[in-house]
């Protein structure tokens, strides 16, 4: 059985976690090097194997360093159902292309310094309880290198000087800065900075990393502690401090105390990236700055002061003024990464945010309970910002029925009081 198609063909070994983030991941990271995907390979839906056309080893080797949704990458030299599908693969993928001469190889072995390795892959189905007698398919190829996994680990919030309740996941952080296509020498902006989780997964890729909060606490790591057993956060528990902690301070610019909804920007495109957790009345409030006036009427004000007051902010109108922040301060190219709640039941495509300045990029779902989840969105930046561009959201289609979510908070608490007297319920029976 020959291979079709063009013969550098590499076989790539995903983590079955996240399924949903792994494709545009690679799709991101391939445009970044100069690769790309072809129509056929869109269809790999659960399965840890994918076969990718790359252009060279070199684009295939600069995948592994990013990616964190892929274990290993083989160069393919053959596949087949069965052994002997496979072995008719192997004779006629071309000698030239073979970093040693054909099968069976011969000279001497060396098991701790190898040239090269090869693997055999056999693929059995994802159903741990009905594994067949014989595998789907079998792969044969030489390995070029191992994805970023460990990053996960070295990386856990868990080891962290600084953390919140709200601090992001190292894999998803390295994920989102993926799908940011972030790069060396970049310069990535956080909004919501919280306590710099995704500025640090930026930084670990060489870019320039810069942030806002409202929480002043937060950013100048005041107040109770989030760990466990302590009470109050130490003299050095601070956003800096992480970035130190993982020798990444050189990359970290400033992070500012500032209401996102109120950006304090000179006209101008400043940011090839903005990587943000926007926060949505869960864990954290969605709050901005205000005055007295703008308080409804008939609710009593005090005194009238220079001090700017908490208002909440709903999140159509949050996620609306991230978008035009992100139209106008992006470079062309650049790349915007959110995560967007839902209330699952309600959800359509049609409720995602839209911008005349910005191409959706992919969409990825996050459940976060039941009825509840979560969608990371990748848009870029594909024309320039022009003032009329700021209330383009109001004729969207997507406007209205995103308002309907401003109210997530409630439908997301009245889902958890639910099934806790269901379980309650199912307790006393």
């Amino acid at each position: 059985m020959a291979l079709p198609g063009p013969v550098n063909r590499y076989l790539l070994l995903m983590a079955q976690e996240h399924l949903e983030f792994r494709l545009p991941e690679i799709k991101s990271l391939l445009s970044l090097f100069g690769g790309q995907f072809t129509n056929s390979q869109e269809t790999y839906g659960k399965s840890p194997f994918w076969i990718l056309s790359i252009p060279s080893e070199d684009i295939a080797r600069n995948l592994m360093k990013r990616t964190v949704c892929a274990k290993s990458i083989f160069e393919l030299w053959g596949h087949g159902k069965s052994p002997e599908e496979l072995y008719s693969s192997l004779r006629n993928y071309p000698v030239e292309k073979m970093a040693l001469e054909f099968l069976p190889f011969e000279g001497k072995v060396n098991l701790k310094k190898p040239q090269h390795i090869f693997s055999i892959l056999e693929d059995y189905g994802l159903d741990p309880n009905c594994i067949p007698e014989n595998p789907h398919n079998i792969y044969f190829g030489r390995w070029i290198a191992d994805g970023q996994r460990e990053l996960i680990e070295s990386y856990s919030v868990k080891k962290r000087h600084f953390i919140g309740n709200t601090s992001m996941d190292a894999g998803l952080s390295f994920i989102m800065a993926n799908h940011g296509k972030v790069k060396e020498n970049d310069i990535v902006f956080d909004p919501f900075v919280g306590t710099g989780g995704l500025l640090i997964a930026s930084a670990h890729f060489g870019a320039y990393v810069y942030g806002t909060d409202i929480d002043y606490n937060t950013v100048h790591g005041l107040g109770k502690a989030s760990r466990k057993n302590q009470k109050w956060r130490g003299p050095d528990e601070n956003i800096r401090a992480n970035l130190r902690q993982y020798g990444l301070e050189k990359y970290y610019l400033d992070v500012l105390v500032s209401d996102a909804s109120k950006p304090s920007w000179r006209k101008g495109t400043y940011f090839d990236a903005i990587i943000t957790d926007p926060p949505y009345g869960i864990r954290e409030s969605t709050r901005r700055t205000g005055s007295q006036k703008e308080i409804p009427k008939g609710i009593e004000k005090c005194p009238e002061s220079h001090v700017p007051v908490s208002l909440s902010y709903h999140l159509s109108d949050m996620f609306f003024d991230l978008l035009n922040f992100a139209a106008e301060t992006l470079v062309l190219g650049g790349r915007l990464v959110y995560w967007l709640p839902v209330y699952t039941p309600e959800y359509t495509e049609e409720m995602v945010p839209w911008h005349p300045c910005l191409k959706l990029i992919s969409n990825c779902e996050q459940k976060l309970s039941g009825r509840t989840s979560r969608r990371l969105i990748t848009m870029e930046k594909v024309k320039g910002f022009e003032n009329r561009d700021q209330y383009s959201h109001l004729l969207s289609d997507h406007f209205l029925p995103y308002q309907g979510h401003n109210s997530f908070r409630e439908k997301y608490f009245s889902g958890v009081t639910k099934r806790i007297a269901k379980e309650e319920k199912s307790s006393q029976e």
